[in-house]
């Protein structure tokens, strides 16, 4: 099977933008991936709303937002852009049940909700400003990190610079009403979660305090509560980390989680109850590995390693969950964002 990849990412070291690679899952091979869309800046994070539309995260000058793309003929041709003052987004995902686009900014802590029209154009319904700050140097201001769905159809976004989740309802024209707010430990610098595809918790991770945080989500509510933490490295690392993404098999058996600074990815077991038990490190085999997907046959992780651009490719044991490297140094430029299409 020939899948296709698409990688989002800087363009401040000679990075292109977005590039495009295909993975031979027979062959267990990454070809090198090759520049696809070049004509904007920094599109550091990706989403697809069905196999037509690309949206991704730009930063134009002394403005930020994101660029829609049609990507169903063989050269992908840009829709538009909704930009304003300031930097780019830092999180970008598709509602596709709403058609619906919702975007995080980290530096200025808002939340932007796009309406996809049928010939994929954005047109903004919202924009909220999450307000406040933490304890850490890092967390001197509001820095959304995250916006995504839950499972029943709220709108679930993650605040670094507050250690907050906070769940929306949204209403028919595209409104966020109703927030519900988990207040995370101080100092924990939420950054991603990822939901359990059967059990109702979700599993958060924090970039500045390297762990995770077990959730349990109460649907009835749109409210977290935590039922166990986890640390992202070894207790023998005393360097610089900062967990990254997070990733769940499709059979909600195993968590995977990036680390930057160990470099590493950690795996997970996880129980009946959805708590977690540590397994392994594997070496990401470059440096800063800011995001990694699983393809969908389940057999294989792909890596982007930002500082060392190069990406790595693993062979995943779908019983044992152990990853084992495949090929190392494939060339990626500035690679941030894995997206399988």
């Amino acid at each position: 099977m020939q899948e296709k990849i698409i990688f989002g990412g800087y363009t401040k070291r000679g990075g292109k933008g977005i590039y495009q690679a295909t993975l031979d899952t027979e062959a267990g091979k990454l070809n090198t991936p090759e520049p696809y869309i070049t004509n904007i800046q920094g599109p550091t994070y990706l989403a697809l709303a069905g196999q037509k539309y690309l949206y991704a995260v730009t930063a134009d000058s002394s403005q930020g937002g994101v660029t829609g793309f049609d990507i169903s003929a063989n050269a992908p041709r840009q829709i538009n852009q909704i930009l304003a003052a300031g930097s780019s987004p830092a999180y970008v995902a598709v509602d596709s049940n709403r058609n619906l686009l919702y975007s995080g900014n980290y530096h200025t802590g808002r939340i932007y909700v796009d309406q996809i029209k049928t010939d994929g154009t954005l047109v903004q319904t919202d924009c909220v400003e999450q307000k406040g700050d933490g304890p850490r140097p890092e967390q001197d201001s509001s820095h959304v990190h995250y916006t995504d769905c839950t499972p029943d159809g709220r709108l679930v976004t993650i605040n670094l610079g507050t250690d907050t989740v906070t769940t929306y309802e949204i209403s028919a024209e595209g409104k966020l009403i109703k927030p519900a707010s988990f207040h995370e430990t101080p100092g924990f610098g939420p950054r991603h979660l990822v939901f359990h595809p059967e059990l109702p918790i979700a599993y958060l991770v924090g970039e500045l305090s390297s762990q995770v945080d077990v959730l349990r989500y109460n649907g009835n509510l749109g409210t977290f509560s935590s039922i166990q933490t986890i640390s992202t490295i070894p207790n023998t690392w005393k360097e610089h980390n900062g967990a990254a993404a997070v990733r769940i098999s499709n059979d909600g058996k195993f968590l995977y989680v990036s680390n930057r600074g160990h470099n590493s990815i950690v795996t997970y077991a996880i129980d009946a109850g959805g708590t977690l038990t540590l397994i392994n490190f594997t070496s990401t085999f470059g440096d800063f590995p800011r995001d990694f997907a699983i393809d969908p046959t389940g057999l294989y992780v792909v890596v982007a390693n930002q500082n060392s651009d190069n990406a790595t490719l693993y062979l995943r044991d779908p019983v044992s969950g152990h990853l084992a490297p495949k090929q190392i140094n494939v060339p990626l430029p500035e690679g941030v964002c894995v997206l399988f299409v």
